[in-house]
């Protein structure tokens, strides 16, 4: 085997299919060692935290209460956002190795997972909103039981809605694929649009909304007690 032939099938992901194999994304050793380094401390800092939050939340009675319950949802979907970052590690030289299927279970994880953190942002500066604009109904309004429900119902519309979202890749993982070892998946531009806004600036917008009204009221009580003051 000539040089030049060692050299091409080094820049394949899958050197023993020379015509079907994708290539590799080459970057000097340097960049890649840098880059490696830098997420798997990220992935390992994100573990091992939401780790420590959850089981603390979890294990002490005393902590089971409605904001803290919103916060352990949080601290669940962080802690898998920290694991699928390995992931990306698998994917800095651009190759994917674990399959279509994994490659596509894979992205349909990081969206659920995504929407579910931002479901449960919403439902915090919905917590607190509720807890500075209007303290005297707060524990009756939201309650443990309140709380569970809506955090049940915040991952599992993520699971359906996404789901449903990336049914074409499901059924026929790797179908936009154009090589071995390539990780592509395509959403509707249509659909795309709409969970765009369902799941990111919708949202926003509401978490903005809240968290003003809870600025201008916070506001005023403050220059309430300067005055009684």
């Amino acid at each position: 085997m000539t040089m030049m032939n060692l050299i091409e099938e080094a820049e394949l992901c899958f050197p023993q299919l020379l015509n079907s194999s994708c290539r590799k994304t080459m970057h000097p050793r340097s960049v890649s060692m840098l880059t490696y380094i830098i997420l798997s401390s990220i992935s390992v800092f994100t573990v091992t935290l939401n780790l420590l939050v959850i089981i603390s939340i979890s294990h002490f009675k005393q902590l089971h209460t409605p904001t803290n319950l919103l916060l352990l949802s949080l601290a669940v979907s962080d802690f898998f956002v920290g694991l699928l970052m390995s992931f990306e590690i698998v994917l800095i030289d651009g190759c994917w190795f674990l399959g279509d299927f994994m490659c596509v279970l894979y992205y349909v994880l990081v969206y659920i997972i995504t929407s579910a953190s931002i479901g449960t942002m919403v439902l915090i500066s919905a917590d607190r909103y509720v807890a500075i604009c209007d303290p005297l109904h707060y524990s009756t309004k939201v309650t443990q039981k309140t709380v569970k429900v809506c955090v049940c119902v915040c991952w599992l519309c993520a699971a359906v809605c996404h789901s449903l979202l990336m049914m074409d890749n499901l059924t026929q993982p790797g179908r936009y694929n154009s090589c071995y070892g390539e990780c592509v998946v395509v959403i509707d531009y249509v659909a795309g649009l709409a969970d765009l806004f369902l799941s990111f600036s919708g949202p926003v917008t509401v978490i903005t909304l809240l968290y003003l009204r809870v600025f201008v009221v916070a506001v005023s009580q403050a220059r309430c007690h300067l005055v009684l003051y």
